[in-house]
């Protein structure tokens, strides 16, 4: 995976503006505009409108924030290998 920072642009508000992301982060952002069946442009709108700071560094907190949001936790690991946690097994 190439780990090249790009800049990107995009119309939002009836303007235009850029911002420069690594191919991964680009990747997932695409993913997550597809799976909510929303436009790129749309998702970056909406980044755009909560953000604090700038541009780029909103995009990439967001996607880490989807990403933790699909994928267990380790609080979640140890709750499942938790002997007494399944006692209804036993």
């Amino acid at each position: 995976m190439e780990d090249a920072v790009r800049k990107r642009s995009v119309t939002i508000a009836g303007h235009r503006t850029s911002f420069s992301l690594e191919d991964a982060f680009w990747d997932e952002l695409v993913g997550i505009a597809q799976r909510r069946d929303m436009t790129l442009a749309e998702l970056v709108v909406e980044i755009d409108t909560d953000r604090e700071g700038n541009l780029s560094s909103a995009l990439r907190l967001f996607v880490l924030r989807d990403l933790q949001s699909r994928v267990p936790s380790a609080d979640d690991g140890a709750k499942l290998s938790d002997p007494e946690s399944h006692s209804d097994r036993i």
